[in-house]
This record gives C-alpha cells, sequence and structure tokens, in this order.
C-alpha cells in the first residue's frame, strides 16, 4: 500500500463547522462554484458518495465509510481502477480554527507507482487546498 498525505493546512473555522459540512457530501452544492469548471466533469453526489471523471483514469466513485465526529471522515473507493481509502482529518487550533490533512492509501500496482506517484502527491494537495478556502458558514 502507497501512502499519499497532504500538508497540514489552517483553516479558519472551527472544526465543527468544518466536520459538519464535509460530512455530508450534499454540502457540495453550497461551493460548486468554487470549484474551477474543468473540474467538474461529471461531478456528481448525495450525502454519502461522490463520483468524478477524472481524466485519463476514468469515473472515480468514493463513499464514506466512517465518520468520526467532529475529527475524522474515511472513503473508500468503489468505482476505481485502483483499490484505494481516502480520509480527512480536522483538528482544532483554537474555539474558532482548526488544520486539516488529507491522507490517500492505494494499492497501486509496481508497474504503475512511478507514473502514478507525482499525479497523485499532486492532486490530493489541491484538494486539500480547495477545501481549506471554502467558506464553512452556513
Amino acid at each position: 500500500m502507497a501512502q499519499f498525505e497532504s500538508s497540514i493546512k489552517q483553516i479558519p473555522y472551527a472544526q465543527q463547522k468544518v466536520y459538519d459540512m464535509l460530512s455530508d457530501l450534499s454540502n457540495i452544492d453550497r461551493v460548486k462554484d468554487k470549484i474551477p469548471e474543468d473540474k467538474l466533469n461529471d461531478l456528481t453526489f448525495d450525502s454519502d458518495s461522490i463520483s468524478i471523471n477524472a481524466s485519463p483514469v476514468g469515473n472515480i466513485t468514493m463513499r464514506i465509510i466512517e465518520r468520526e465526529e467532529p475529527k475524522c471522515i474515511k472513503f473508500e473507493s468503489e468505482n476505481s481502477p485502483m483499490p484505494f481509502n481516502f480520509w480527512i482529518q480536522i483538528l482544532p487550533t483554537s474555539e474558532t480554527a482548526s488544520k486539516m490533512r488529507l491522507t490517500i492509501k492505494a494499492d497501486i500496482p509496481i508497474f504503475l507507482k512511478g507514473m502514478v506517484t507525482k499525479p497523485l502527491q499532486e492532486g490530493i494537495e489541491k484538494i486539500a487546498d480547495a477545501l481549506a478556502m471554502i467558506p464553512y458558514e452556513g
């Protein structure tokens, strides 16, 4: 299993607000306009799952498999060329701020590891950047 982690992102919102928003994927609808149009290829979601067409890989679906309020949300791939787990950790830094780190554990075949390591690391960092910029106020 290969593991990829984002850098720690500071978020100017309380841990509970961040958790409440990210643990219900239907909240994505509120921030869709913040996601670049070219990244929204066939983005579909409900409260527990999200699917996106990620070229060149194709459709990828992730489902929330565990919620550990207010500090962790764990996802598992359902439709993906490589099985992986993804989780979001949220920790308080004060009453009004928190920090976040994203982690992916993927079962990458050895012959693909060289090709996917850099894109996965860059991708998780971009997702973390995007999540850190969301306005977490309802």
